[in-house]
């Protein structure tokens, strides 16, 4: 149809044909939106995730799984690292057996639109992970730096996202990156309570796409003239002893209910049911910020277990 055509529309056939677009819009965004990707098996480790959209189908919070065991072939690429003289890759890929990858992202805005951007981020990520794995033999910053990169210079729109990427392994240390995201919490079993975390071990960036990345830029920041962000820092937490939970957020949680219900509930339902499957400590963390206060964000959540 074309623009002429809107025009000699009637006001009631206009509010027809836009309510047809947008529906339209939100199945195609429906589908855009890549899952997350199966939970990780990970000895030690119990993992399971909540992700509520605000409008019902899709938003701006996402959350992505990297299992190596199952989604890289990584006895493969061992093969290929070793038969191309690459010993450190070949070692490294190796100890991707032993840990399982987390990203948490959050755009600006709980749109159905807004899903779209956290796609764009799902892709690239995804891509870059292959080429970091057959070149590096892991998930380094350099994927982070890239993908901040790009998004500061493609997307020139009145957006950000925030972002945690973290690893997770089989002895309980969880090393991270953090894009403006909200920090990681630890729920000690021993003391019932959320401990206090170094600063040190929280160091955070400005959110995805804000400020170009230092490597690579032009003559423009030799100049002065464009603000740049710092190389990411990798973070890391150790979760001591069996029980500890490690749980990642969106902003969507830690403001629920008006910031009423975020650490003080959470922590009082981790008391509770802590000593249960993650799986059932999620279900139980969602009912009860439902029962709290009606979401007025995207809300998703990632409970983290070591057993």
């Amino acid at each position: 149809m074309s623009t002429a055509d809107l025009t000699t529309m009637s006001a009631p056939a206009k509010e027809l044909k836009f309510a047809d677009e947008l529906e339209n819009f939100q199945e195609i965004a429906g589908v855009l939106k890549p899952s997350s990707g199966a939970i990780p098996k990970l000895a030690g480790i119990d993992i399971s995730a909540v992700s509520l959209p605000l409008q019902g189908t899709a938003g701006g919070d996402h959350i992505i799984f990297i299992d190596f065991n199952r989604r890289y072939d990584l006895p493969g690429r061992i093969e290929v690292a070793l038969r191309e003289g690459s010993e450190e890759v070949a070692d490294r890929l190796g100890k991707c057996r032993h840990r399982s990858g987390i990203l948490l992202a959050d755009v600006s805005g709980h749109r159905v639109t807004d899903a779209l951007i956290a796609a764009m981020l799902h892709q690239a990520f995804l891509v870059g992970a292959y080429y970091e794995l057959d070149r590096f033999g892991e998930i380094t910053t350099k994927l982070f730096e890239h993908i901040n990169q790009r998004f500061f210079a493609t997307t020139r729109i009145n957006k950000y996202l925030t972002m945690l990427y973290g690893e997770i392994s089989t002895q309980g240390r969880f090393r991270f990156i953090s894009a403006g995201h909200p920090r990681p919490m630890v729920f000690s079993r021993e003391y019932g309570r959320f401990v206090d975390i170094s600063e040190e071990r929280l160091i955070s960036f400005p959110p995805v796409g804000m400020f170009p990345s230092d490597a690579g830029l032009s003559e423009r920041v030799e100049a002065g003239r464009l603000e740049y962000k710092q190389p990411y820092t990798v973070n890391e937490i150790d979760l001591l002893a069996d029980g500890d939970i490690l749980l990642l957020y969106t902003d969507g949680l830690s403001e629920h209910g008006g910031g009423e219900f975020f650490p003080s509930r959470i922590e009082q339902t981790l008391a509770q049911v802590g000593d249960q499957c993650a799986s059932t400590i999620c279900e139980k963390m969602e009912q009860d910020l439902l029962a709290f206060a009606p979401a007025t964000d995207d809300i998703s959540f990632v409970v983290i277990k070591k057993i």
